[in-house]
């Protein structure tokens, strides 16, 4: 899976139109963060991507949310329902079908697994675990606490910003664990008992999450995940913050144990190919890379994750909590379960081109607080997602071009941008009106320049 520190400050100002609409749309558009990165997580669904929340003072200078749509989003009851079953079912097709010979995307997967295939104790045992680290680390003493948006009780919380050193401590126990004789070349056999063990609690956490929110006050509640179904409600999740004292469970979630076992499942599948091959391939070394450096940056930053749409209006439902701890993990590491499964020659000229192309998501950025529509901002309306397409495509690249398996995740996170995109040109109408227009006609491209 954006974010970014500048908010916008062009309400309760004698600014001409004009003016207006250049820092809307600068930053409003912007949500990356306060470097150049635009990172995934939160999600449609359920993945981690960073988008920013479009925000901004009133008048008096107190911050407000955008109002509940009027609609509900995911197609209502029916289609969350659908959801909850698609996804799913889609990330163990993916699974499945990335160790079969074909590996063909669209194809049946080779075989339908059964009971004893996905049922493990251990597995579930290991995610009970790996949670359970990850939230002992969420308790170290942080380097930074940091206070989110105003809630509607003029409240702000507080989160620490540990994230990175959680990842460091994380790195030196695996690397401890390995030199110790952890077997973590056989993880790549448990992927699927492991989705299955990961699913099973995403579902029981969400119940969980539920049946709390049921008790929780009004001022608690997430604007849209409160319709009265409880189907819907139970997808799209019930309260904005759910907490046991200072432990926030959706702030957990977002960035830490999804985003740290999807970069653990890639180092196994590397290990994994070392030990068939004698040696990584040139292929996964750049998947493994790349994901890492995307994953760390995102917890460097992790403060940013603050002031995205999934932290300031989203309820935390079985979309997040699926997609942040069985979604990511799982299916953002297809690339490398691919390569293992099928080896990809790939030469030097061709890899520095491809480390060129991930490199030009760094094109994108914003770091300044006043931001005209010049530049990249004045071509689309969301370069920060041109950039995390363009990435995801110098993701995929090493994989070679004979299987559209490996780009699933290309055309995935298209369709969830664009999804995203719409609903943050919605929040943006509600909230800026004839200054949001305007900055859509001069600026009319929303993603990619004349084509979208």
């Amino acid at each position: 899976m954006a974010r970014g520190r500048g908010r916008l400050k062009i309400l309760g100002r004698g600014w001409s139109l004009s003016e207006l609409s250049a820092e809307t749309g600068a930053d409003a558009a912007r949500s990356d963060p306060p470097r150049h990165r635009a990172h995934l997580l939160g999600v449609g669904v359920g993945c981690v991507f960073l988008t920013g929340f479009c925000e901004l003072p009133t008048p008096s200078g107190a911050k407000t949310m955008a109002s509940p749509q009027g609609s509900l989003e995911f197609g209502g009851p029916l289609g969350a329902a659908a959801l909850m079953l698609v996804l799913p079912a889609t990330m163990f097709h993916l699974l499945l079908v990335a160790r079969s010979g074909p590996a063909r995307l669209l194809g049946p997967p080779p075989y339908l697994p059964g009971p004893e295939a996905l049922w493990s104790p251990r597995a579930l045992q290991l995610v009970l675990a790996w949670l359970g680290l990850q939230a002992a680390l969420y308790l170290l003493p942080a380097r930074k606490v940091a206070e989110g948006q105003e809630l509607k009780n003029k409240s702000r919380l507080r989160y620490p910003i540990n994230g990175f050193q959680a990842l460091v401590v994380t790195t030196l126990l695996v690397g401890l664990g390995v030199s110790a004789g952890l077997p973590l070349d056989a993880l790549p056999e448990m992927l699927l008992p492991l989705a299955f063990a990961a699913t099973l609690t995403a579902f029981v956490f969400s119940l969980l999450l539920y049946l709390k929110a049921l008790v929780a006050p009004a001022s608690a509640l997430a604007p849209g995940g409160n319709s009265g179904n409880p189907i819907y409600d139970f997808f799209l999740g019930r309260e904005l913050n759910p907490r046991i004292s200072s432990f926030d469970f959706k702030y957990f979630c977002e960035l830490r144990p999804g985003l740290m076992a999807w970069v653990l499942i890639n180092l196994a599948l590397l290990l994994k190919e070392a030990e068939l091959r004698g040696s990584p391939s040139l292929a996964m070394w750049l998947v493994n890379g790349f994901q890492l450096l995307y994953v760390a940056d995102a917890l460097w930053h992790e403060e940013a994750v603050l002031t995205t749409m999934d932290i300031t209006h989203d309820g935390f439902g079985f979309m997040l909590a699926f997609g942040d701890l069985a979604w990511v993990p799982f299916t953002y590491s297809l690339q490398a379960q691919f390569l293992l499964y099928h080896p990809q020659p790939l030469g030097l000229p061709m890899a520095s081109v491809i480390c060129l192309i991930n490199d030009l998501e760094t094109i994108p950025t914003a770091t300044g607080r006043q931001l005209l529509v010049s530049g990249w901002w004045g071509m689309v309306r969301h370069p920060n997602y041109l950039g995390d397409l363009i990435m995801a495509l110098a993701w995929s690249l090493p994989c070679g071009v004979s299987h559209l398996l490996p780009y699933f995740y290309l055309l995935y996170f298209t369709a969830l941008l664009v999804h995203r995109e719409a609903r943050d040109e919605q929040q943006c109408l509600q909230k800026y009106g004839l200054a949001w227009r305007e900055y859509c006609k001069r600026v009319p491209y929303r993603i990619l320049p004349y084509v979208y």
